[in-house]
């Protein structure tokens, strides 16, 4: 096989920092939650808010987004991307109120819903046909690396510099991607058309509907716990700052064993495989309260839980790709979209639980819906 030359290379790798850094930015504010709250003297479910509202604003512009960008060429549409990134991270650093915070984050989501809906995309047109899947790999690289060392840095920034500091550093790191990519990125044919008259392909296609069903109850139950985990494992697990960085590293690192899995076991049995992970999440929810009677149990829950959100991510975009056929791109943009529907979704509910019930409660609400998503996978997925 051909090895890929240094004009391959390089926008690739541009690429994956970029997959990181967009990911770290998404996944920031859960690690610094109680700092940010505390900055503008709200609760913590009032500070999650903003993932809510971050994670529901992908979910509506990703497809008008593309549709708006489609008839431009990859490469200025990558560097505006960027460039828009960078602002919203900048302002999100200097916000003086929790309102323009707020609205900050709204800038960077729409950087977001575009990127994400291009990312693999622009990731294959950059090497030959041989090498397609390695730089599929490469973006998935990128994510697994944010969650392992994305969200623990931003933490640790956050405490010793402040959570200000966090968001300014991924600005400074994006505009810097902007340089590189300025001059090592590729001129790529435009992209094809993305046209409304699309979408209703994608509803007539069952298949298709199971897999977003399943995504969207999946990723509600996920950040149900997962967006308030730094208190959780500070109030209720009572870990310090520090094992709660490690914990969270934890995610990131079986989130790797999650892709073996997946490349070992996939194709061997894809429709059992995505039924066992999707009812995982359910099983590591109601594991979470009490795994807190110990530091090693805790951290075999959370490594657990790492490796079923990587292993379903995957393996359901597996399957959007090959049921969706030619309207691949248009079903990964409407993926994108109701995954962070469920992001907004689960975060929302999440705070309800945390206001009305307790905190130590987010696993036990976010395993019953769990339950559900792998009742209906196994009832409609064939």
């Amino acid at each position: 096989m051909k090895k890929l030359e240094t004009k391959q290379w390089l926008p690739l790798i541009g690429m994956t920092l970029a997959a990181f850094i967009f990911n770290t930015s998404e996944f920031m504010p859960i690690g610094l939650l109680t700092s940010i709250a505390a900055a503008f003297s709200i609760s913590e479910s009032q500070a999650g808010i903003m993932i809510t509202a971050y994670s529901w604003a992908v979910m509506i512009l990703s497809v008008p987004l593309m549709i708006a960008v489609s008839k431009v060429s990859f490469k200025p549409m990558l560097l505006v991307t960027l460039v828009v990134f960078a602002i919203g991270q900048i302002l999100s650093g200097i916000a003086p109120t929790f309102i323009i915070l707020i609205i900050a984050r709204l800038i960077v989501a729409s950087a977001h819903a575009i990127f994400w809906s291009v990312a693999s995309v622009i990731a294959v047109k950059l090497v030959n046909e041989q090498h397609r899947d390695f730089a599929m790999s490469m973006i998935v690289t990128g994510t697994s690396i944010a969650m392992i060392f994305g969200l623990p840095l931003g933490r640790i920034v956050g405490l010793y510099l402040g959570w200000r500091m966090a968001f300014i550093l991924a600005g400074i790191i994006a505009f810097a991607l902007f340089a590189f990519q300025s001059f090592v990125f590729p001129t790529l044919d435009k992209p094809e058309p993305f046209k409304v008259n699309q979408l209703p392909l994608l509803f007539k296609n069952k298949s298709l509907v199971s897999i977003f069903v399943v995504s969207f109850l999946f990723a509600t139950a996920y950040y149900t716990a997962y967006s308030y985990i730094e208190p959780f494992m500070s109030s209720i697990a009572k870990l310090s700052d520090t094992w709660i960085t490690l914990s969270l590293s934890m995610f990131g690192v079986a989130g790797i064993l999650g892709s073996v899995l997946f490349s070992k076991f996939y194709s061997k049995n894809r429709v059992g495989f995505l039924r066992l992970m999707t009812l995982n999440i359910a099983i590591v929810l109601l594991l979470l309260k009490p795994s807190t009677v110990s530091l090693i149990s805790l951290l075999c829950v959370c490594a657990y839980w790492g490796l079923t959100s990587t292993a379903f991510n995957v393996a359901a975009q597996s399957e959007i790709i090959l049921h969706a056929g030619a309207a691949g791109s248009v079903a990964m943009a409407f993926f994108s979209g109701i995954f962070n529907l469920g992001i907004g979704t689960g975060s929302f509910i999440g705070g309800k639980v945390v206001d009305l019930i307790n905190l130590g409660s987010i696993g036990y609400i976010g395993a019953v819906i769990g339950l559900l998503a792998g009742i209906y996978c196994i009832l409609s997925t064939k």
